[in-house]
């Protein structure tokens, strides 16, 4: 039958033993089988001790089921579940949980998420990304440390998309609920339902391509003016490329139309002329640095950009924000995401690229970036309540990554702004590699008046079966840690085991930083499944390195 059985089962680790069950059923082979999982334990201040038991429901081959019962002694029992399922035409999986009555609120939580990826035809396909939480401090209770706390926006998204060999296209819509108590209900982003894109590239003549980008948009909001926004930029492009060089002018139409529910000035529009011109080169050259054969490129790289002012005031703003700089934003014909704004300009970028490739193994051990927008006009469209500037240029956006060897890596990156002669944004990592698997990872991120943080994360053998975790994210902004872990874990033949002890800072309903602390355990017999609460992926996110 593919089944075993077993009475008075006692697992050990080594002479200790871990778990003992009266009976167990279990399959000796790939067939799946119904039955309970492992458990899953842990403690946090906030939920108390955490005990969950899974129990599997093989429904079919092509889709089953988990039942998780779990409970949370601060909180109480809580339900959870996954529905995972795969057809000809679609794949999905639904996951929820419950909680009635929470021992501490006196409400009922829970969560809901669906995923599901339908193909309808060759060219057509439905998405659907759905996400809905019981109340805005859902992840600040449930969620297992930093990545679900920091959620200030769950977003939902259905999607009717259609790609072709020249074009491309969407139907459907999209909204956000706030999971962070510190947004008020008025920061809630504007709902896009219904919504439709239409984007086309094709060659027409001697070379040149015609295109277009198309956006339908309705918006609504509770309490707030709704309205209606379409969204056109047809375009003709030259592009030319040969192996060292390339150059690509462009000259496009953007014309923007709403229909507002207000009573003065119901239906204004924009339209603006756009034309730009992107041209590089590519050099290369053979080199030899220290015995070692390299080749060197040296990428110049220059975009022009003239769009004429706009006068754009009497334009609501719905879904469109500013973007901090990048070596990205370089090279884009607009300073803004979303249609509710289009910059001017009569901007040159410049920008300069150079790599070593390693002759032996193909691989970059150096690539280096600096670039600057050159502004020879003021900046005069802005977001509400931010002045017209008038600089003769953007900071300096510049990267480096360079790689010694397979044990050495440092990652910089690097903004400083000449107009105020201070450093916007800076980032620096660096990994060691030693031994057969061990790994320190230093990095510090700088944001001006925003952020300033350091943190440390290391892996460390021992010897062959165990090894030493931990990490500690400081805030220098705040004067304080953000997160801390340590760890012993062991990995043999035949078992795994990992003992974690966090802390870290989460969201209050009083804006002040509150500490939470947790203790995982988990055990691991390899083939037969695993007792404790998963930490295999929390530590490939928090430690560089940790599996490679």
């Amino acid at each position: 039958t593919g089944i075993g059985r077993a009475k008075d089962v006692t697992f050990r680790f080594g002479d200790v033993p871990i778990l003992w069950l009266p009976f167990a059923r279990f399959p000796l082979d790939d067939r799946r089988v119904s039955g309970f999982l492992y458990p899953e334990a842990g403690y946090s201040e906030r939920r108390g001790f955490d005990i969950a038991l899974p129990y599997y429901l093989n429904l079919a081959p092509n889709y089953d089921a988990t039942l998780i019962p779990r409970l949370l002694t601060e909180r109480g029992l809580m339900l959870g579940g996954e529905f995972r399922y795969l057809t000809n035409s679609s794949v999905g999986n639904l996951n929820f949980t419950y909680l009635p009555s929470d021992d501490k609120t006196g409400n009922d939580r829970g969560l809901f998420h669906l995923d599901n990826r339908t193909s309808l035809s060759p060219n057509w396909g439905l998405v659907a990304d759905v996400n809905n939480v019981s109340d805005k401090y859902y992840f600040e209770d449930f969620g297992r440390g930093l990545n679900q706390s920091a959620i200030s926006l769950l977003g939902s998204r259905v999607y009717l998309e259609g790609r072709g060999r020249w074009w491309n296209a969407s139907f459907g819509g999209d909204r956000y609920q706030i999971t962070d108590p510190n947004i008020p209900d008025s920061g809630e982003p504007y709902r896009r339902l219904p919504r439709a894109t239409f984007e086309g590239e094709h060659l027409l003549f001697a070379g040149f391509t015609g295109g277009i980008k198309s956006e339908f948009v309705a918006f609504s909001k509770s309490d707030a003016v709704e309205a209606k926004r379409g969204d056109f930029y047809p375009y003709l492009a030259l592009p030319l490329q040969a192996a060292g060089w390339f150059l690509r002018p462009e000259l496009g139409y953007r014309y923007t139309t709403y229909e507002i529910d207000r009573d003065n000035n119901a239906s204004p529009t924009r339209g603006t002329p756009i034309a730009s011109v992107d041209a590089g080169l590519i050099f290369e050259r053979n080199t030899s640095i220290f015995g070692n054969d390299f080749i060197q490129t040296f990428e110049p790289r220059a975009y022009y950009l003239r769009v004429p002012y706009r006068n754009q005031d009497d334009l609501p703003l719905f879904d469109t924000y500013s973007v901090p700089i990048s070596y990205g934003q370089l090279f884009r014909p607009n300073q803004f995401v979303g249609a509710d704004r289009q910059s001017d300009a009569n901007n040159l970028t410049l920008a300069l690229t150079t790599r070593l490739i390693e002759d032996s193994s193909g691989e970059d051990r150096l690539s280096a970036t600096i670039g600057q927008i050159r502004y020879f006009d003021g900046q005069r469209v802005q977001l509400p309540g931010v002045s017209p500037t008038d600089f003769d240029s953007s900071a300096y956006v510049g990267s480096l990554d360079l790689r010694l060897g397979q044990r050495w890596r440092l990652r910089l990156d690097q903004q400083y702004s000449p107009n105020s002669e201070q450093t916007d944004l800076s980032a620096v990592s660096v990994q060691n590699r030693f031994g057969i698997d061990g790994a320190v990872n230093f990095s510090y991120r700088y944001r001006r008046d925003y952020l300033e943080q350091a943190d440390i994360s290391a892996l460390i053998p021992i010897n062959r079966e165990w090894r030493l975790v931990g990490r500690h994210t400081y805030s220098l902004f705040d004067r304080k840690p953000l997160e801390t872990f340590a760890g012993i874990e062991r990995d043999s033949c035949c078992t795994t085991w990992r003992v974690l002890a966090r802390r870290w800072i989460r969201n209050t309903r009083t804006n002040q930083n509150e500490v939470d602390n947790a203790l995982y355990f988990e055990i691991e017999f390899k083939g037969v499944g695993s007792f404790g609460q998963t930490t295999e992926d929390f530590l490939r996110r928090a430690i560089l390195g940790y599996r490679q």
